[in-house]
């Protein structure tokens, strides 16, 4: 896949959240891809249905081993959404920011070692 899909673009969208360090989408790269974008939200509400599924399992008081790999299925799939995500902002916003000065280059090293962290549980 290819282009960024986290939206860290000066101005990416009038209710864009903010970074942890409250400067707002746009502190490093470029906007987001469009078809990244349709991918990561058809995989999305395919979860969803998944997750809406696995709820009239439960309902249902369907086998308790059925229910547990239809989520461990849903794991999986957010996991795979994670990665294209972390994939996608190493390719364009991190490597915009490692060509900018120390303090910019030290806080993205920050910041991806965090993601990896959460990516990798």
């Amino acid at each position: 896949m290819n282009g960024a899909a986290c939206g860290c673009i000066p101005g990416a969208g009038a209710a864009a959240s903010q970074t942890r360090d409250g400067v707002g989408p746009g502190a490093h790269a470029v906007g987001v891809d469009a078809a990244i974008k349709a991918a990561n939200l058809k995989h999305l509400r395919r979860i969803e249905g998944q997750v809406r599924g696995i709820a009239q399992m439960i309902e249902e008081d369907r086998y308790c081993a059925d229910i547990i790999q239809q989520a461990a299925a849903v794991q999986e799939s957010l996991r795979s959404v994670a990665k294209n995500l972390l994939r996608n902002h190493l390719s364009h916003c991190a490597v915009a920011a490692m060509s900018k000065d120390g303090a910019k280059r030290d806080d993205m090293i920050e910041e991806l070692l965090e993601l990896v962290g959460k990516v990798a549980r």
